[in-house]
């Protein structure tokens, strides 16, 4: 980040520097520092946000008013400094550690810059195990890059078998789950977007986070954080979520903009998918269901989402010489293909607003 783009620290308080400068680093910024707001006066207008001090604060108005200006301090300010603060055109008054979260939350913005529009969640789960979920999570993924978008590939599930083989991207560099530090509940997409795994394809660059062969590493914190980070950029993120129904799910359920239910053709997995359907009723905001061929009994697929209780999105055929190019780690998507016919219709459900 070079000056005019760096946050403006006006300070001498070594406590608040020393905690800005910390907050700062975890969300990927860097910033500029001036010790007064004389050696500021040449940065003050062209930063993107400005960082003061009690002391700096009660002596503001020597510099011209501007929208950004934020008043940081450890516990609550004194009561002078508070009789200045709006006289001195501060926009917030901001004490640590109470307020740690809004302040990473504005630095953050400062590395990502405003929300870009079409960013979307979308949550995939299994009716039953083995349903196909992970396959069609990855494959909705592709289509977006293959349409010229953005995507974040996201595994929820410790105990999947890892959609960075389905990707067959499982010996990329970057970071997985147990590397990925996220504890402020606020990460920036940029930074992210250097420290992740990439898949290349048609093109497009499919970023994509992961659990390493033991499973383990991730937090609810970081799931839900870099999901919403991916959202804020304007990625389409895609989640395939564990169906043991526990904290992750729940946390990716309440925040998804869509969450897609995979059940084959089948009785018994039909039932199983009602469990699924009882948990997301009052949890997720919008279901939709694919039902997976073949069905030994030719059921249709209308009878399988009236007996799972979920709104039928679309049937989908079973997909010629997928099972050996998934082992093979040569999935390649065919656009015309039920996979492909199917991701596409999956992000056409997509609401055309978020939620506010």
């Amino acid at each position: 980040m070079t000056t005019g783009t760096r946050p403006l620290i006006v300070a001498n308080d070594e406590t608040v520097i020393d905690e800005v400068i910390r907050l700062a680093a975890a969300v990927g910024c860097s910033t500029e520092r001036a010790p007064d707001l004389v050696a500021a006066r040449t940065s003050w207008a062209r930063a993107p946000m400005v960082i003061l001090d009690e002391e700096a604060a009660m002596q503001q108005n020597a510099l011209p008013r501007r929208r950004g200006v934020f008043l940081v301090c450890k516990g609550a300010p004194a009561p002078p400094v508070w009789r200045s603060v709006f006289d001195a055109g501060v926009e917030r008054v901001l004490s640590l550690p109470e307020d740690e979260a809004a302040l990473i939350a504005e630095l953050a913005d400062v590395v990502d810059g405003p929300d870009v529009p079409g960013g979307r969640i979308i949550g995939f789960l299994g009716g039953r195990g083995g349903a196909g979920a992970s396959v069609l999570t990855a494959a909705v993924a592709m289509t977006v890059c293959r349409e010229g978008g953005s995507a974040l590939l996201m595994d929820c599930d410790p105990l999947g078998g890892g959609i960075d083989i389905v990707l067959g991207a499982e010996a990329r560099g970057g970071l997985r789950w147990s590397e990925l530090q996220v504890g402020s509940g606020r990460v920036s997409m940029t930074a992210l977007r250097e420290a992740l795994p990439a898949h290349e394809y048609r093109g497009g660059r499919l970023s994509f986070v992961s659990y390493d062969r033991d499973g383990g590493g991730s937090s609810v914190e970081a799931v839900t954080a870099v999901a919403e980070a991916g959202r804020r950029a304007g990625r389409k993120v895609l989640c395939d979520l564990p169906r043991n129904l526990g904290r992750t799910t729940e946390a990716v359920v309440g925040i998804a903009d869509l969450v897609v239910v995979v059940v084959p053709a089948e009785v018994r997995a039909s039932i199983a998918a009602q469990r699924i359907q009882r948990y997301l009723e009052h949890r997720a905001s919008r279901v939709a269901l694919v039902v997976r061929g073949p069905s030994p009994d030719k059921i249709p697929a209308a009878q399988i989402a009236g007996t799972v209780g979920l709104p039928l999105l679309t049937w989908m055929p079973p997909e010629r010489g997928l099972a050996l190019a998934l082992d093979r780690g040569k999935f390649e998507l065919n656009p015309r293909g039920p996979l492909g016919v199917t991701a596409r219709a999956v992000l056409r459900a997509l609401p055309d607003e978020v939620a506010a």
